[in-house]
């Protein structure tokens, strides 16, 4: 809590950049204590590593520091307060967290615990998960990343073209003005 309150009051976009990587890094610290190494290692890549570096690769193409607001953010708060209550009661009726009779417990799980090794051929329940009975969906999210990645790259991309082009045109006009004199 105490990162994000940080982030939302800094204007300095560095300082933000990096608390961002912290951030990312303390839930990938959580998801290994909630014993979910796989849910870590992602959120470590991604989000402290990747989203990092390409966030850092944006901040250099624009301003360190953001500018004040010419109005007061009173209709975002209000939203964001009003869509957070929604999501809160949305989960009051969440069963309590790890009850053996959850529904998760009850249906797919322990099928796959006990007959994914044979079925699959993989003695790994995570791999033979995500390979095969999900296979189609892991590869459908494969396929969003790698597309988002490749957007971005393209956005950064364009920024520096056109900072050559602004340069070929100032050094064009200059040579224009030593023609005529």
């Amino acid at each position: 809590m105490v990162v994000a309150i940080a982030v939302i009051r800094l204007r300095d976009l560095f300082a933000v950049v990096m608390l961002f990587g912290i951030y990312s890094l303390l839930s990938a610290a959580l998801f290994v204590a909630l014993a979910a190494p796989d849910v870590a290692f992602t959120e470590a890549v991604v989000g402290a590593g990747i989203s990092t570096v390409l966030m850092l690769a944006t901040l250099a193409m624009t301003s360190r520091h953001e500018r004040r607001p010419a109005h007061k953010p009173w209709l975002p708060l209000a939203v964001v307060t009003v869509t957070g209550a929604f999501l809160v009661y949305g989960t009051l009726d969440i069963p309590s967290f790890g009850a053996p009779d959850n529904p998760v417990h009850t249906h797919v799980a322990p099928r796959y615990l006990e007959e994914s090794g044979e079925e699959i051929g993989v003695p790994n329940v995570v791999t033979s998960v995500l390979s095969s009975y999900r296979g189609f969906d892991t590869f459908g999210e494969t396929v969003v990343v790698f597309t988002a990645g490749m957007g971005v790259l393209v956005l950064l991309g364009r920024g520096r073209r056109r900072r050559g082009e602004e340069e070929g045109e100032k050094r064009d006009s200059q040579g224009e003005k030593e023609g005529a004199a």
